[in-house]
């Protein structure tokens, strides 16, 4: 399970340096809650709140959901395993509130 989680704050990391180098996209917060909690924990904090992030409404304006932390855990099954049942489908449920589907 660690280099699992491990490879998971990789791909995290690498949806930050996408949206950077892809759309212009700073996400200055997001990267802070990276380097301070890592990627696994950063995810469950953002799935875990009543509402979208700024990072997550940004992202839908610029048409790139495939770079938030929620199409990362929805679109690889990999990382699932990660994650509750709940917290998977609060990533869906958001993907096809903003019609990323």
């Amino acid at each position: 399970m660690n280099a699992l989680i491990e490879d998971f704050d990789d791909a995290m990391m690498s949806i930050y340096q996408r949206a950077l180098k892809e759309t212009g996209y700073k996400a200055s917060a997001f990267l802070k809650m990276l380097l301070e909690h890592r990627g696994l924990e950063t995810a469950r904090r953002l799935i875990n709140t009543t509402r979208v992030s700024h990072g997550y409404t940004a992202l839908w304006e610029l048409k790139r959901l495939d770079l938030t932390v929620e199409a990362l855990i929805h679109d690889s099954p990999k990382w699932h395993a990660l994650f509750t049942a709940e917290e998977i489908a609060i990533c869906k449920k958001r993907l096809n509130d903003y019609k990323y589907f």
